[in-house]
């Protein structure tokens, strides 16, 4: 007996994803068998807690159909692990956001930017006390860990109006439930969350939207999360990393045109309980747009923010330089075209 899960059996959730990550997004049989031969059909990637990276999984058997045989998500723990699995190629491909990226290659990590997943999830939660960003001065907000996206894209958007996000505000180290639960008590002045943390919290009445990065400018302008691999993994791998890119843009237009199915997908995978709050995240991110953004523009754009406050010290001309590589992402616009 099929699996069933919110009137949806796995089986039939996998073939509805083959037909529509087919039909229309420029994948046929014809056009695979057209193309160079994958150098790898083994393909790792990061798993990720967030739900706004749905396309992560919804690829899954879109990977499949591209020719990868064996495709494994991995769990790393701590944040800074997640950079060692990739640059020890323990990890081949993996999405996040921007900022993170930035401080990553700073270091020097041997792994390079190849296109933008989506725009902006995350959200700023304010108490009663904060309804701008300028009102963060002398405040506390409370964020998951420095260096962590939340910290990191909350820092560029300080230092986008003017403050120091290093003197001007006080950062609380929480954990995300113990964050949320001190918000509702007001005992911090606001909280950066990811999906599914905003829709928890507007569904609880707690607190109020500050800034939306999906639809507040200039944040909506610029992608939030990007794809990131490997360095030697793209270059000894080409076509595999193309490949696995064009999944991740055709499980963007999936998510975008059929969030129903895709937030079924994170149930049954099994990265949410909560079927609402995944519909709310697929609707409210807007997913569609990658192929209208120019995804250097949101490396220089928050490079500079980073370069700005001390929180990277190279250039942002030398990070570009020395840590993307759009081919893959710009040939898939030509032939992915709406």
């Amino acid at each position: 007996m099929e699996e069933q899960r919110d009137g949806v059996s796995r089986r039939r959730l996998i073939q509805g994803l083959m037909v529509a990550g087919t039909a229309g997004l420029g994948l046929s049989a014809k056009g695979l068998a057209a193309e160079a031969p994958l150098e790898t059909t083994k393909l790792i990637l990061h798993h990720s807690a967030s739900i706004c990276q749905a396309p992560l999984y919804v690829a899954e058997e879109l990977l499949r159909a591209e020719g990868f045989t064996e495709v494994k998500y991995m769990t790393v723990e701590e944040s800074g692990g997640v950079y060692k699995a990739l640059r020890s190629g323990a990890v081949d491909v993996m999405n996040d956001f921007a900022p993170v990226i930035l401080t990553e290659l700073d270091r020097e990590n041997p792994i390079v930017t190849v296109g933008g997943l989506h725009v902006g999830c995350f959200q700023l939660i304010g108490s009663d006390r904060v309804h701008a960003i300028r009102d963060l001065k002398g405040k506390t907000v409370a964020v998951r860990g420095l260096d962590t996206p939340p910290h990191l894209f909350l820092a560029s958007m300080l230092a986008y109006v003017g403050l120091n996000p290093r003197t001007d505000l006080s950062w609380l180290t929480l954990p995300s439930a113990e964050a949320k639960q001190r918000l509702a008590e007001g005992t911090v002045d606001a909280f950066m969350g990811f999906p599914p943390e905003p829709q928890e919290l507007r569904a609880r009445k707690i607190g109020h939207v500050v800034v939306d990065s999906s639809r507040d400018r200039p944040w909506s302008q610029y992608f939030c999360c990007m794809t990131v691999a490997n360095r030697e993994f793209a270059q000894k791998h080409p076509v595999a990393t193309k490949r696995a890119l064009r999944a991740f843009m055709k499980a963007n237009d999936i998510c975008a045109s059929q969030p129903e199915r895709a937030a079924n997908t994170l149930v049954a995978k099994g990265l949410t309980k909560r079927a609402d709050y995944a519909l709310q995240t697929m609707t409210d991110v807007p997913y569609n747009k990658w192929r209208q953004l120019n995804p250097e523009d949101t490396m220089r754009f928050y490079a500079l923010r980073l370069h700005e406050t001390g929180m990277v010290k190279n250039s942002p001309n030398k990070l570009i330089a020395q840590g993307v590589n759009w081919r893959f992402i710009d040939e898939l616009k030509r032939e992915m075209k709406a």
